[in-house]
């Protein structure tokens, strides 16, 4: 192995040369897949360190027994000087042990790699779309957003690293009724601004608006600002005069908002696309007239929803999508009927755009969402498939975050304007904490956050049980130069068993960042850390007991080299992890 090729990596090439080998003699079929080929750890430590599936996958297709072709291949990976054994189990598993100086030199690769260590060339530079967050532009984000905005930003960071381009991308949705509230909404406050009114009235006047009000003081500096450049020329203006230009304002007000709150995270997004300028350019037409060329869209009516009667219900002929064809329970409509877009109508156009310059899509969504994700995964299959080669497309469904104080559930509501921004719990608890504590479940998991726990200094709680790790670390290293000692590799035999399992748990770092990058599943990073901080803790306490396990051995300056060497490395692993989960690896608590 060379000292920049991983172990896991490096053995998946000696079982490539070993196929290769029986392919150019014959024994085995040339141009078999070897895809589903896995080099792992057994399920059970016991068995050994690494384990392969390659005869079980191969042999079916190459015509043989699973166990006679295992055969073949134990004698050529037997001949590897850092294989001690190699054994057959079941029904053509193979399972093989490393030596000792085979981890060793996994550890020298953590140090050569650097923060490279577990960098992936996998995604070969195709381009995927990843678009998440996209909250209405009508305020402050809130912690309702949260959890979807770290899941994707982690993503985005997770699949650059495994060799992807990435495209992070916020859908702006400034079309719909909510961006009209929005404007009456800044109106009534430009109002109060130069009438000088109380609450009263603007409780009065908001009761007369359509589609409610939003109440919220972020509001107000939008209105001076229209109040200082218009003074009162709109006070007694009739609403087509100032609909669409305090839209405007307010759009953009909200979004410099929302930028600014999604910074607080170390959230930046590549791409703002607007719905409103979509739909200006004619895409959702555009995608109307291609999908009806390609007879997936047609004129129909819809059944009666169920528990109407013909009395409240009108039959009226809408333009259909024939999502039923791709598995949904309906066709769809794209248009209302009074001729405008449905949502479902501008997010088909919105997504076929985005196809265009991605090789992949991915939605973080929320999971109040669910129930039209079938249809609009049949329609980006259907437009992407129809033009030759489907657009691989995912949606990741994030659930609701739930705050407690004391114990008892924080209540959110944009339109009442009792919430907990986004802004606030980030100042309150820090950027580190928000964002490992939304990757400590998967995120179609229900979470709790709990402003206590998330900032309890005890291994309760995983934020603090892994900046912990890599704070002792470092504590250690501070500690060993302050009385002359410094890591070595010079001596790296001295290291013990103890050792050798930590490194081998570490070496799983690059196999866990491609596994979880094809998942599209960042959280899996965090539960690796958690994993890693919890052995090296246990490892930790070993010197509590026994002074011969500690860091610093006096005595012994080449055994206190390598273990600081060794500590060193996997506070390299711990920085790595914490990085694509944009969080800080911490030197002191």
């Amino acid at each position: 192995m060379s000292e920049t090729q991983t172990l896991y990596a490096a053995f998946t090439g000696h079982l490539n040369t070993a196929l290769d080998a029986l392919e150019k003699a014959g024994t085995l079929p040339s141009g078999l897949n070897r895809s589903a080929i896995t080099v792992e750890p057994p399920r059970d430590p016991a068995h050994g360190d690494l384990s392969t599936n390659a005869a079980m996958v191969l042999a079916k297709p190459a015509g043989m027994n699973p166990r006679a072709l295992a055969d073949l291949l134990v004698a050529e990976l037997d001949k590897l000087p850092q294989v001690t054994s190699a054994e057959i189990a079941g029904p053509g598993f193979i399972n093989l042990r490393i030596a000792a100086s085979a981890w060793l030199d996994e550890l020298r690769a953590f140090a050569a790699l650097g923060a490279d260590y577990g960098r992936s060339t996998m995604g070969g530079g195709s381009t995927v779309n990843i678009e998440y967050v996209s909250a209405n532009p009508t305020g402050p984000m809130h912690m309702g957003h949260c959890r979807g905005a770290v899941v994707g930003d982690a993503l985005a960071t997770l699949l650059e690293f495994a060799g992807h381009k990435v495209i992070r991308e916020y859908y702006v949705n400034d079309a719909g009724g909510q961006v009209d509230v929005l404007a009456r909404s800044v109106y009534l406050r430009y109002r109060q601004k130069i009438e000088g009114f109380g609450v009263s009235k603007l409780e009065y006047l908001q009761d007369q608006l359509p589609g409610g009000f939003y109440p919220g003081e972020y509001l107000i500096p939008v209105a001076n600002a229209l109040v200082k450049e218009f003074g009162d020329r709109f006070v007694l203006a009739p609403e087509a005069d100032w609909l669409a230009l305090f839209r405007t304002r307010a759009v953009a007000a909200m979004l410099v908002m929302i930028r600014d709150d999604l910074a607080l995270l170390g959230i930046e997004h590549d791409l703002f696309s607007s719905e409103a300028e979509l739909q200006a350019a004619g895409k959702p037409a555009e995608a109307e007239a291609w999908l009806r060329s390609h007879d997936l869209v047609y004129d129909g009516v819809l059944e009666a929803p169920k528990g109407k009667t013909l009395e409240d219900w009108e039959p009226v002929e809408l333009p259909l999508f024939r999502s039923t064809k791709f598995g949904d329970d309906q066709d769809r409509p794209i248009r209302k009927s009074d001729g405008n877009w449905t949502y479902f109508g501008a997010d088909l156009a919105y997504h076929f755009q985005k196809a265009a310059s991605a090789d992949a899509l991915v939605d973080i969504w929320g999971a109040d969402h669910a129930g039209t994700v079938k249809r609009i995964k049949a329609a980006v299959a259907a437009m992407t498939g129809a033009k030759g080669k489907e657009t691989p497309f995912e949606v990741k469904l994030v659930q609701m975050v739930q705050l407690l104080r004391d114990g008892e559930p924080v209540k959110m509501s944009k339109r009442s304007g009792n919430f907990v921004t986004l802004a606030d719990v980030v100042r309150e608890v820090g950027k580190d904490v928000v964002r490992f504590t939304m990757l400590t479940r998967k995120p179609e998991a229900q979470m709790d956050f709990d402003f206590a726990k998330v900032v309890e200094a005890s291994k309760d709680n995983p934020v603090f049980y892994v900046q912990y790790a890599h704070a002792r670390i470092c504590s250690t290293l501070r500690k060993a130069a302050a009385e002359g000692f410094s890591p070595s590799a010079n001596a790296l035999e001295l290291l013990g068993e103890e050792e050798i399992e930590l490194i081998k748990l570490a070496a799983q770092f690059p196999r866990l960042v491609e596994a979880a990058a094809q998942a599209r599943e960042p959280h899996r990073v965090a539960f690796f850390l958690h994993d890693l901080a919890a052995a090296f803790h246990a490892y930790w306490n070993l010197g509590n007991d026994k002074p011969e396990k500690r860091f610093i051995v006096a005595q012994n300056s080449n055994l206190t080299g390598a273990r600081l060497y060794f500590a060193s490395q996997i506070g390299q692993l711990l920085r790595n992890g914490l990085a694509l989960l944009g969080v800080e690896a911490v030197e002191e608590m």
